[in-house]
């Protein structure tokens, strides 16, 4: 095969798109997502998963434009059913940071390009400005909302839950832990064994494996601190 004719102009430019992709989907992944996380499952998964899809629909895009249509669209509705993460819950802020990093992939894949040789520099303009809102949103919402620190605990006096102890309950969790408390959150109550699982909000590193985590798997119970 001619070398010429494998890397034409529109299989150049596919590449320099890819390119322009996986820089924006690293910096939101690894500058605004993994910094506060860390993260490294997700970190894995979404930077392959923007590769996968970037091509899965670039390869699509190239066949007649009906069967285009309906192969995308076939195509990706067969990656959202597979990747139903059963094994373990993904929480809404990790779906979210998936859902853009699937649509920066598609978008810039199935860009129309009718003249390559033509369009290439005004269609890279349109790529930057959705790119740049894209993170502008990020970094707004990143910065508005602040992760808060959680935890969960089990704790031994259930009594203590009544809603009119309170700051009782805070006092006493904030003497046996150290941390200072800014919410606390009611979950199973096991009266046989005389327990009560919390999840409380505390000033504080982030706790990765229990953020926005509320109920207990059985599992987890030997790791509660």
């Amino acid at each position: 095969m001619d070398i010429i004719n494998f890397l034409n102009l529109e299989f150049c430019n596919a590449l320099l798109r890819f390119a322009i992709c996986f820089a924006v989907n690293w910096i939101i992944v690894d500058k605004l997502y993994y910094s506060k996380s860390n993260r490294r499952d997700f970190y894995f998964t979404f930077m392959l998963i923007s590769v996968a899809i970037y091509f899965l629909v670039c390869i699509m895009m190239n066949m007649d434009r009906g069967k285009a249509t309906m192969g995308v669209g076939l195509g990706l509705f067969g990656i959202f059913s597979i990747m139903r993460y059963r094994t373990d819950s993904m929480p809404v802020r990790e779906m979210t940071y998936l859902f853009v990093i699937v649509c920066l992939s598609v978008v810039h894949a199935m860009i129309d390009i009718e003249d390559v040789s033509v369009n290439t520099a005004a269609d890279i303009v349109r790529l930057a400005i959705v790119d740049s809102i894209f993170v502008l949103a990020i970094v707004l919402c990143e910065r508005k909302l602040k992760i808060q620190s959680t935890k969960l605990i089990q704790y031994d006096r259930p009594e203590m839950t009544k809603p009119g102890k309170r700051q009782e309950l805070i006092a006493d969790l904030e003497q046996r832990t150290g941390l200072k408390i800014r919410d606390v959150e009611v979950g199973g109550i096991d009266f046989l064994k005389d327990s009560v699982v919390l999840r409380i909000t505390y000033d504080g590193p982030v706790n990765n494996d229990t953020d926005k985590q509320f109920t207990v798997r059985k599992s987890q119970w030997r790791e509660i601190a």
